[in-house]
């Protein structure tokens, strides 16, 4: 167990509240305004003020951990040539090596010190990354509570008493503490996603293979994936960015698509749904799933309710099937030796692979084949797969009443993902009625890691997360200039026109870094929204989508009837104002000319504020207009309206 350290002994930023986000750290030290040793010193006086939470297991010295934040500084001077995660503070769990860290798994008998940590950790170093500790979790990965560990008990700070989930308790937990930027943890049967759910976190659980397992204690080896807690889509992404690569080394490796670290907004998808969604009988967790649905048609994206008998027969097989065997396989030779040491749910779980025979293994894998083969019929009506993360919430004393039970109603819909080779990525869809926080998970094939990464972070943003990043305003130019390929060298005869080829590639950088610069952002909020009538005329004046994002809350919207199509009017209100849902566009200012031609009283082009605080060009409506239209400020955004309308 770890010493906390003096609070008072630490360094600490001026600024406050200092926020850990990725893009809060980057400005921060582009500025000049904090070093990474600062951002380190404000780090452990966070861990020492909060006390033994139960959250880490081990953690580094202060000494070491503020003398690489130093090194960092030292080496990397010119903010232009920093790794992509310089100086951001980062926990592993216990069951992923780190060089010259115990590794324990929450066993304290099983505990080695790694001469090499796993490739994933070392990439994250490489990235600039500051590894602060090592954090608690369900023994040996078994579980979904953050309740089985001889290390303590891990709570979710968003409602005292309440588990944080497992196995990745501490990592979830220090992430949503604001004790560290991002944390890696691992995910088997949810273990990356049931956390995020009960802690407010989003939770990114990789393609299998797409992220090496090498250096980690294995659960499932044919199953394990490590993942990645964050605060938004955007942070996980980045880091799943850096730590996405094929190891020719380790047999469960494989080539799959590498996502860019930038999510972007997706296309109108078909995203499925449970027909008959099952939350054991809380209501209050049924009403907040309806709601999130709700809110992905009102994105413009076509619901599908699609039969989910086919993958949670599969998620059955985790611990009622072969694989509760495998589990046995990782660690079965030292629980035989040490009974003792083993937690006793741990050990009760464990205990019933001895009995698996091989006929048994091959009947599992048949039956796992035909049950993937049954929601064929499914994916093929559907492009996501959302599911509510857990069905319910649990207390840590109702956790412990009844640990195994309740331990497989956490897992109803994340216990198939892996099974079923699938990515995912769970995100906060706000809070129920009954003040328990609530979560979506995004699932699709094996692959599809950016576009889930796209989708969970437009829908984060209409449920208190940032709006997807504005691309860069040079990356045009930048990605232009950085696309050489390097061919054999050339003869003579070819000097001239590989001169010419560069001169002419120059020229088209300069024209892109123009034509970037020039670029202005639109918010639109209905009938030029992707697919509403004037979303054509739009992209025909050469706009390229952003995202979702809100408005500040000083707005009302109406809907204004009597013209060729209904659309809305957005009202800035002196009193009373809301957020109100828009689309973010980039396009040339000639192109707002055009726009403003075209657009009819009462509405016109103004300036919109948006819940990030940046001012923008949008569309504005006169208040006249609006005396006798009806208020529909409580659906939020326009689609969300018409979706109403059409199920009335």
């Amino acid at each position: 167990m770890h010493t906390p350290p003096d609070p008072d002994s630490m360094p600490r930023l001026t600024l406050n509240p200092v926020r850990l986000d990725l893009e809060s750290l980057s400005g921060l030290y582009r500025s000049g305004a904090a070093l990474p040793a600062d951002v380190a010193g404000e780090v452990l006086a966070r861990i020492a003020a909060r006390g033994d939470d139960h959250v880490w297991i081990t953690l580094r010295p202060a000494a070491d951990l503020l003398g690489d934040a130093a090194e960092l500084a030292r080496r990397w001077p010119d903010p232009g040539t920093r790794p992509p995660l310089y100086g951001v503070p980062f926990a592993v769990k216990d069951n992923v090596d780190v060089a010259g860290l115990p590794t324990t798994a929450a066993c304290p008998a099983y505990s080695y010190v790694p001469e090499r940590g796993a490739p994933l950790v070392e990439r994250l170093l490489a990235a600039g990354a500051l590894l602060v500790g090592k954090t608690n979790l369900d023994q040996f990965a078994t579980g979904l509570s953050g309740t089985r560990s001889p290390y303590g008990a891990c709570e979710s700070p968003l409602v005292p008493g309440l588990i944080s989930g497992g196995s990745s308790s501490g990592s979830a937990v220090a992430v949503a503490a604001d004790l560290v930027s991002f944390a890696v943890g691992t995910d088997t049967a949810g273990s990356g996603r049931v956390p995020a759910a009960l802690t407010g976190t989003v939770g990114v659980k990789p393609s299998r293979g797409l992220v090496s397992t090498l250096g980690m204690v294995p659960a499932c080896a044919s199953l394990d994936c490590p993942s990645v807690f964050a605060r938004s889509a955007a942070d996980g992404l980045a880091v799943l960015s850096a730590i996405a690569a094929f190891e020719p080394t380790d047999p469960w490796s494989r080539v799959l698509p590498v996502p860019g670290p930038v999510p972007t907004r997706a296309s109108a998808l078909r995203i499925g749904v449970p027909h008959e969604p099952e939350f054991f009988g809380d209501t209050a967790a049924e009403t907040a799933f309806a709601r999130a649905v709700d809110r992905l048609g009102g994105l413009g994206h076509r619901i599908v309710p699609v039969d989910l008998g086919p993958f949670l027969a599969a998620g059955r097989l985790l611990y009622e099937g072969p694989w509760l065997a495998e589990r046995l396989a990782a660690v079965g030779d030292f629980v035989t030796r040490n009974p003792g040491e083993i937690h006793p749910v741990t050990l009760k779980v464990l205990s019933g692979g001895g009995a698996l025979s091989a006929v048994d293994a091959f009947e599992g894998l048949y039956r796992l084949r035909a049950l993937d083969a049954e929601t064929r019929e499914a994916w093929a009506s559907m492009d996501v797969l959302a599911v509510p993360t857990v069905p319910t919430t649990f207390t840590v004393a109702e956790m412990l009443e009844s640990p195994i039970e309740r331990n497989a109603i956490l897992g109803h819909y994340t216990t198939f993902t892996n099974l079923l080779d699938l990515a995912g990525i769970s995100v906060p869809a706000g809070t129920t009625t009954a003040g328990r926080p609530h979560g979506v998970t995004f699932l699709g094939p094996a692959g599809s890691d950016g576009l889930l990464a796209g989708l969970g972070a437009t829908f984060h943003a209409l449920t208190g997360g940032p709006a997807l990043p504005v691309p860069d305003s040079r990356s045009a130019a930048t990605s232009a200039s950085a696309s050489t390929v390097h061919a054999p060298k050339a003869g003579p005869a070819t000097v001239h026109a590989s001169e010419a080829a560069v001169e002419a590639e120059a020229a088209a950088a300069a024209r892109a870094e123009a034509e970037a610069e020039a670029r202005t952002v639109l918010a639109v909020v209905g009938a030029h929204r992707s697919g509403q009538p004037l979303h054509g005329r739009l992209l025909s004046l050469g706009a390229t989508g952003l995202g979702v994002a809100l408005t500040a809350p000083l707005y009302r919207l109406y809907a204004l009837e009597g013209g060729e199509m209904p659309l809305p009017g957005l009202v800035r209100s002196t009193s009373g104002g809301v957020a109100v849902e828009v689309e973010l566009y980039e396009l040339p200012p000639s192109a707002l000319g055009i726009l403003l031609t075209q657009t009819v009283s009462p509405l016109g082009l103004g300036t919109i504020e948006l819940a990030d605080g940046r001012a923008v060009h949008g569309f504005l409506c006169e208040p006249y207009a609006t005396e006798k239209a009806p208020d529909i400020s409580r659906h939020g955004s326009w689609p969300s309206y018409l979706l109403s309308r059409s199920r009335s």
